[in-house]
């Protein structure tokens, strides 16, 4: 039987939860996905936050409480999935950007325009065309039966580390921090160019 995540597990700081998602899996409906990518948007001094000038009608669902979803829309068109994590009140998020699809291959498929080849999946806008939320996804548990719901997964052997994507608009030393994290054995993966193996946890 699968076992979902506790509320517990997202109140951690957003780099520790983003390192422990890999390999967990995200399940709407009859599609079940595997977490193969990640980026953690850290509570302070984060300059690439979406909370970083405060809270918004936007951002609302990040500052918490722990363990809801957080969708937000991107260039009009890409709905953007992020767990929300850390204590309620200091608004942090881990943002899933690739998965590999476990369960509902055909619905996957459909929605991703009949591609099927691991770059179907490799993107946020992707996850979420593939699970095919919206923003009203927003501030719903993650922790519960049914709906939206993370479930526990094998720990994986190996991770790569890298910069965040799509972030120019942040200090340089936020575009160079090792937020983007990705499971080491997985094609489903975005460009993992910039990505590098890292030794032990």
């Amino acid at each position: 039987m699968s076992s979902l995540l506790p509320q517990d597990f997202y109140a951690r700081d957003a780099l520790e939860v983003a390192r422990d998602l890999l390999g967990k899996r995200i399940r709407h409906g009859k599609v079940e996905l595997r977490i193969t990518e990640v980026e953690a948007y850290r509570a302070e001094g984060d300059s690439a936050n979406h909370c970083r000038m405060g809270r918004t009608a936007r951002n609302a669902p990040m500052w918490g409480p722990p363990g809801h979803a957080y969708v937000y829309l991107c260039y009009g068109m890409h709905q953007m999935l992020n767990l929300v994590t850390d204590p309620e009140g200091r608004g942090a998020a881990v943002l899933i950007r690739s998965c590999e699809p476990l369960r509902g291959h055909a619905e996957v498929a459909a929605r991703r325009g009949g591609r099927t080849q691991p770059s179907s999946l490799a993107g946020p806008g992707k996850v979420g065309a593939a699970l095919a939320i919206d923003t009203g996804f927003s501030g719903q548990a993650l922790f519960r039966p049914g709906g939206l719901s993370v479930l526990d997964g094998p720990v994986p052997e190996a991770i790569l580390v890298g910069p965040r994507v799509g972030i120019d608009y942040a200090d340089v030393r936020d575009r160079e921090a090792p937020y983007r994290l990705a499971l080491a054995g997985s094609p489903w993966v975005s460009q993992r160019r910039s990505l590098s193996l890292r030794k032990g946890r």
